[in-house]
């Protein structure tokens, strides 16, 4: 029986795409070859590719100008990589968390981060009404916490270069990508397996990279957007289940449909947190996450967590043990989630809460 999967990356990934790809890996294209012997040069890598590229493109009605790159390293190298190819002097952080906290730690070895902060509530919400001061290199966000469980859902508007770690929402809603320079994020939550990154840059950035600083080749964006992700060898299954997701996606729907998805199970769920005398949302309510649902049970339950994980798991509920740096519970309810996934775990809230409460 397949599991109601909540983990937090890797994560659920769509049917079609583990039943493709486990067949691709087998043979790819009648070569007699399985999908991760070709080589990636070939014609038939090559195509998949494109298409993956041109999928991007459409899905998220990405306009002329920008180039969409697929690189290794994660998000996390993307982190130094960013201010070592733009931040002259200073640069704007909004710290949300804890992968913002790490970026902003590798934007420190460059220059000056001007940075805008939750951390005063624990992170359980997302900053709002701040100030960007006129000289800094660039702005960058992270749109949705994974760990603390805070989501921002609108594009905003800023004057210098706005650059988004999308790594835990992408593809779940809408977005106007005209107003970001740069998105980025690693491909283990919305849009694959682990072992890819996705690079979405305006081409113009290029213009603004540190022109009297010495930067490795394979840390230049210019170098990856002028040999079309295959500087060096790519990560070509990855790269292929990406494919199949942005496939799954647009099939389904688009983006519009995955943003009525989001919203259908994250109200489901925090309905029955907010109705529960067990559970608790820590998270200021108009900065929920609909991808990383954060609750814990109240102070005189807290006993009990261990308990519920336990009894969760004998209802095929898995991975909703909190990250480590909060305790509790974390619901990870990416695109591939089903409304069925969600209902399973609000059952099984309902019984603990039943027998125990």
């Amino acid at each position: 029986m397949r599991k109601h999967i909540f983990n937090a990356g890797p994560c659920k990934l769509s049917d079609s795409l583990l039943k493709n790809s486990a067949e691709a890996v087998l043979e790819f294209n009648g070569l007699g070859q399985s999908l991760i012997e070709i080589s990636h040069r070939s014609k038939d890598f090559q195509a998949v590719m494109d298409e993956t590229v041109d999928l991007m493109k459409e899905v998220l009605s990405i306009p002329e100008g920008y180039s969409v790159l697929f690189l290794g390293g994660g998000a996390s190298l993307q982190f130094a990589m960013i201010p070592y190819n733009f931040m002259k002097s200073k640069s704007f952080y909004v710290n949300t968390g804890t992968w913002s906290s790490k970026a902003i730690k590798e934007a420190k070895m460059w220059g000056e981060v001007v940075e805008v902060s939750s951390k005063d509530k624990n992170f359980t919400y997302y900053p709002k009404g701040f100030e960007i001061p006129n000289d800094v290199d660039y702005v960058h966000i992270t749109t949705n916490n994974t760990i603390s469980g805070t989501e921002i859902f609108e594009d905003l508007d800023v004057k210098a270069p706005l650059i988004a770690d999308m790594s835990s929402d992408f593809l779940s809603r809408p977005v106007d990508v005209s107003k970001y320079d740069m998105i980025y994020g690693g491909a283990q939550k919305n849009l694959g397996p682990a072992g890819v990154t996705f690079i979405i840059i305006k081409n113009e950035m290029l213009d603004k990279v540190v022109d009297d600083r010495q930067i490795p080749t394979m840390l230049q964006y210019g170098i990856h957007i002028d040999k079309g992700s295959m500087f060096n060898t790519p990560p070509v299954f990855n790269i292929f289940a990406v494919r199949e997701t942005l496939k799954w996606v647009k099939a389904m729907g688009g983006v519009k449909a995955m943003e009525k998805l989001a919203k259908d199970r994250a109200e489901l769920l925090y309905n029955a947190i907010d109705n529960s005398n067990m559970f608790v949302s820590p998270i200021v309510k108009e900065d929920r996450s609909r991808m990383n649902i954060v609750f814990v049970m109240k102070d005189e339950y807290k006993e009990k967590e261990a308990d519920f994980i336990a009894f969760a798991g004998e209802r095929n509920c898995v991975g909703i043990k909190g990250h480590r740096s909060v305790g509790g519970f974390r619901a990870s309810t990416y695109n591939a989630s089903t409304i069925e996934d969600v209902q399973a775990l609000v059952g099984a809230m309902k019984d603990f809460e039943a027998k125990n409460a």
